[in-house]
């Protein structure tokens, strides 16, 4: 094995495309250290939200804040006999000296409204847009499709069960934290508990069945082994037969001071299932005893469910939940808007980008609902809440870090203030309406663009 070579056990600077360090050599060797302005934000949203969920602030200026190339980076690109060795001496030196202003975590947001911007000399600004994307995006991805799960869960208990079929490790705990920050309970993956602070829940697996010689055996095992935490799963052979032999086992874990605090389904119809379920607990005594439902769970079927008045107390979600299934991929960018004091734009068709240093101010109506936004730029003004605050000065954060548990209530401050419309399933819209200031630094930068491209 070559120890030279870096190893991504933490995410490095060189976690980026390979194009970040390409441009990057050029801008150092034209001089190019301007001011840079990049924006990130998502473009037109699909049909299925009707809103985005700002997430991932906390670890983009983590990154921002300990940028940096460490030497075994350094030596690894000199190998590869791409770069020049003043760049890489150049690289050697390169922090993030830039600022950061954006949306709160939790803030809902909508098509072409920035939730961060970086102002930085130009190398530093291109450098990080590989992983800020990375980060912001996948955050906010996990995050909006967990909002609409918590809002038709109408407060069931909800816990996040999806490390298993995240695509990669740090997804998994990622998306633990992004689902908590929506609203979720818990999260069954043990370092998103070590590390942010989130309660963590989980049961057992059928293989922990399967491993006994009988059902009740294993569910005696287990309740014995955590007499404080005893939910069974139930449906590794026949549900409703299950169910009747935690009843019948009931009696003697009493005995014991153990109680049946539920029992878990995780196939079938969970509608169906629960009702049974529910009426043989409810005859034998179990009352008390919840009902836990899991097996491709999604904000779909929670609103059937729901619908059908099943008697189910909580959710775990997993698999559409981590991968947000219904849509696993927002059309977001990270867009130069203004560099060396002018504006900038991408005008390609379909894509084409506002320029400028924008704001984003959030109207409200007299019952207290967002009813309009206004994107506009950062030196002008607009009725409402502007939205977009800074967060960073010259390569560190202006305050501390807001906890999970507060980003997680201001989340929920900031869901209630949606419309029911906007909070529902079924398509809606929401006006954004862009300022005429915004429109004019636009029609300036077309006449740059025209200007310079008739000189060439």
């Amino acid at each position: 094995m070559n120890t030279d070579r870096p190893h991504l056990s933490t995410p490095g600077v060189l976690l980026t495309d390979l194009y970040q360090l390409t441009m990057l050599q050029s801008y150092f060797e034209q001089g190019m250290f301007g001011t840079a302005v990049f924006e990130f934000f998502a473009r037109k949203s699909p049909a299925c939200r009707n809103f985005y969920l700002a997430a991932g602030l906390e670890q983009a200026l983590d990154y921002l804040e300990q940028l940096r190339f460490s030497a075994v980076e350094l030596e690894w690109l000199r190998s590869q006999r791409l770069f020049k060795t003043e760049f890489i001496d150049y690289l050697a030196g390169l922090r993030f000296t830039g600022d950061v202003h954006a949306m709160a975590e939790g803030t809902p947001f909508f098509a072409n409204e920035p939730i961060l911007r970086v102002t930085a000399p130009l190398p530093e600004a291109q450098l990080v847009e590989s992983r800020l994307v990375n980060l912001l995006h996948f955050q906010s991805l996990i995050a909006s499709k967990a909002a609409r799960v918590v809002i038709q869960a109408r407060g069931a208990r909800l816990v996040d069960f999806g490390l298993r079929r995240a695509h990669g490790a740090e997804a998994g705990l990622l998306a633990a934290r992004a689902s908590y920050l929506a609203g979720f309970n818990a999260t069954a993956t043990v370092l998103a508990g070590a590390q942010f602070g989130i309660p963590l829940a989980g049961t057992m697996a059928h293989s922990f069945i399967q491993a006994h010689a009988s059902e009740t055996e294993a569910f005696e095992h287990f309740a014995q082994s955590l007499p404080d935490a005893v939910v069974l799963l139930i449906d590794t052979y026949d549900t409703e037969a299950g169910a009747a032999r935690v009843v019948e086992l009931e009696p003697r874990l009493a005995e014991e001071g153990i109680r049946v605090k539920g029992v878990r389904i995780d196939s079938g119809d969970l509608g169906k299932h629960a009702r049974k379920v529910r009426a043989i607990l409810d005859h034998g005594g179990l009352e008390r005893a919840s009902v836990f439902a899991s097996g491709s769970v999604d904000e779909y079927l929670l609103c059937d469910l729901l619908e059908q008045s099943a008697p189910i107390d909580g959710y775990g979600v997993g698999t559409k939940l981590v991968t947000s299934a219904d849509v696993p991929a927002l059309d977001c960018a990270y867009k130069l808007q203004e560099y060396a004091g002018l504006p900038r734009r991408k005008r390609s068709e379909g894509k084409a980008t506002w320029p400028g240093r924008k704001q984003v101010y959030r109207q409200y109506d007299r019952d207290g609902f967002c009813c309009a936004d206004v994107l506009t730029l950062e030196d002008d003004s607009a009725p409402g809440v502007p939205l977009i605050q800074q967060v960073m000065h010259q390569g560190r954060r202006l305050r501390p870090s807001p906890s999970l548990d507060e980003i997680r209530s201001y989340t929920q401050s900031q869901l209630a203030t949606l419309r029911a419309t906007m909070r529902g399933l079924p398509p809606a819209t929401y006006l954004v309406r862009e300022s005429k200031a915004l429109q004019a630094l636009a029609e300036e930068a077309d006449r740059l663009i025209e200007g310079a491209t008739a000189r060439q």
